[in-house]
Parts: C-alpha cells; sequence; structure tokens
C-alpha cells in the first residue's frame, strides 16, 4: 500500500520561498508520475506541477518561472521549490501519485501554505 507523507508547508511573506517535499513509501515509485495540486477554498484541485519518472517537467501557466518541481529517485521523495510566492499561491497543497503499471492514484493528505502580503 503507497502512503505519501508532504511536509514544508507554513507561513510566509510575499516573495518568499518554501520548499514542499512529499515521501513516497511501498513499491513502484519507479513507475510512478509525480504531481503537486492546490485546492483553493471552495474550488476543485488544480495541477501545479508533474514529473515523470525520467524527470520530464510539467507546469501550470501561473506557477511557470517561479516554481520547480524534482524528484529523487533514491529516497522515493518528490519536491516542489517555491520562490517569489504571491498572496493568491496561498492554498492547501496535497502530493498525487499515479503508477502507470497498476493504474492507481494515491493523495497525500495536503499541506497548507499561507502567503501573507
Amino acid at each position: 500500500q503507497v502512503q505519501l507523507l508532504e511536509s514544508g508547508g507554513g507561513l510566509v511573506q510575499a516573495g518568499g520561498s518554501l520548499r514542499l517535499s512529499c515521501a513516497h513509501s511501498g513499491s513502484g515509485f519507479g513507475h510512478t508520475v509525480m504531481g503537486w495540486y492546490r485546492q483553493f477554498p471552495g474550488s476543485e484541485r488544480d495541477l501545479v506541477a508533474l514529473i515523470s519518472p525520467g524527470s520530464s517537467t510539467n507546469y501550470a501557466d501561473s506557477v511557470k518561472g517561479r516554481f520547480s518541481i524534482s524528484r529523487d529517485n533514491s529516497k522515493s521523495t518528490v519536491y516542489l521549490q517555491m520562490n517569489s510566492l504571491k498572496p493568491e499561491d496561498t492554498a492547501v497543497y496535497y502530493c498525487k501519485a499515479s503508477n502507470f503499471e497498476t493504474r492507481r492514484d494515491y493523495w497525500g493528505q495536503g499541506t497548507q501554505v499561507t502567503v501573507s502580503s
């Protein structure tokens, strides 16, 4: 059974930086696309960034040039480096694992990011 444990959220001033981490436990990390999503109050979860097992990446337009997703396959961990944060980045951030062999998806519990103006 895969579990995802997120960490690194918190309160930061506008213009600041945070790094989120998501540790993947269980097997199959090498066959898993990892993603970060965020959810604003009253809204659906939106894609922030994706990274393939080979480290190909994809970003939402709103975070391009400010956020960077990376993964350490030796630690089964994915990271989201968030720079130049804006108040509108305030949301709950979720990690998602999509295993393309088993076709199963898993979500983390979410971590709050709050950017003050």
